[in-house]
């Protein structure tokens, strides 16, 4: 096997899709998209832009849920791409034609879910969804327009086809969306390509 030196533009493997819900300055739950998380324990980190709704409600209120969708749900994903929850769009979500949308639950095709525990509602459809509240949020100096953001699990649920032994997921039951290089994956194989430039 041969190997290539490269330097792509940005370092992205591919992740599972997350939608983050949390809570607006009105109560009501936003959704965000996002593809970098990773889980030790019952503590999670999650990297976002310091310019989105998401991050400016987790400072706000310090909680969320983890929703995370199963491969068909690629195009309800999908619909969320370039919509924002801020009404002043930040210049660089503007510049690849993101457009603010209050309710993207009804954008998306999504149905809430009332959470057990935090205020955000969770996604109804995603198999999987993890209540969290944050922990530390952090904005290194080393990566301008990201922030670095731990979580607590404070509660965990589990569509009831995908679980065993009354506590565990089953892997060969349940496959998480991955995000990969703008093409969504699932199951091993393409699933679609984003539209977002």
């Amino acid at each position: 096997m041969v190997h290539k030196t490269i330097n792509p533009k940005i370092l992205y493997y591919g992740n599972p899709v997350v939608l983050l819900t949390t809570v607006n300055e009105d109560g009501t739950t936003n959704i965000s998209p996002i593809s970098s998380s990773w889980a030790l324990d019952h503590f999670l980190v999650i990297g976002l832009g310091t310019d989105g709704k998401a991050y400016e409600n987790l400072k706000g209120r310090g909680e969320c849920v983890l929703n995370v969708p199963s491969p068909v749900l690629w195009q309800h994903v999908e619909k969320l791409a370039t919509c924002t929850g801020k009404e002043m769009i930040p210049p660089g979500k503007a510049a690849y034609g993101c457009v603010y949308v209050k309710d993207k639950f009804r954008e998306a095709g999504l149905t809430r879910k009332i959470s057990s525990v935090v205020s955000a509602d969770a996604v109804a459809e995603c198999p999987l969804q993890i209540e969290g509240k944050v922990r530390h949020t952090r904005e290194p100096d080393y990566m301008e327009g990201i922030a670095i953001v731990e979580i607590d699990a404070v509660a965990v649920h589990a569509q009831e086809d995908i679980i065993k032994e009354g506590h565990h997921i089953d892997p060969g039951k349940w496959s998480p969306l991955i995000y990969n290089f703008r093409h969504y994956f699932g199951l091993g194989k393409e699933l679609g390509k984003t539209v977002r430039a």
